[in-house]
């Protein structure tokens, strides 16, 4: 797992990553129900949980839409949207299951960057 400033920093860098920012639908939707830290931790931990945990993930790689909610911008926007991803800019090996730590690092890096992009 990488640390989150390198990470950030990283995304930065790169064309694709920070081309994602959330839309004026997506922003609306933030701004209707707040930043619960709690609640948007516990979205990001079931998906993480049901789609990415798993060592061969369902439709790996095709299984986040790019648009419609402000996790799934996040997804994108911060490489945690398949196992290719993880592997390649957070060093989470592609052929195993996600553990405890992993799963809570996932989720930290979506909350973070919601937090650079929405409305905290």
């Amino acid at each position: 797992m990488r640390d989150l400033g390198e990470l950030f920093d990283a995304l930065a860098r790169s064309r694709f990553r920070n081309r994602f920012r959330l839309g004026k639908k997506e922003a609306a939707y933030l701004d209707q129900r707040g930043m619960d830290i709690i609640l948007i931790l516990q979205h990001a931990r079931d998906f993480i949980t049901n789609r990415l945990a798993p060592a061969q993930p369902h439709n790996d790689g095709r299984q986040t839409p790019m648009r419609g909610h402000p996790e799934l911008i996040a997804r994108h926007a911060t490489t945690t949207c398949c196992r290719s991803c993880l592997s390649k800019w957070h060093g989470i090996a592609k052929d195993k299951p996600l553990d405890a730590a992993e799963v809570d690092y996932v989720a930290s890096v979506i909350v973070k960057w919601l937090g650079l992009h929405g409305a905290w």
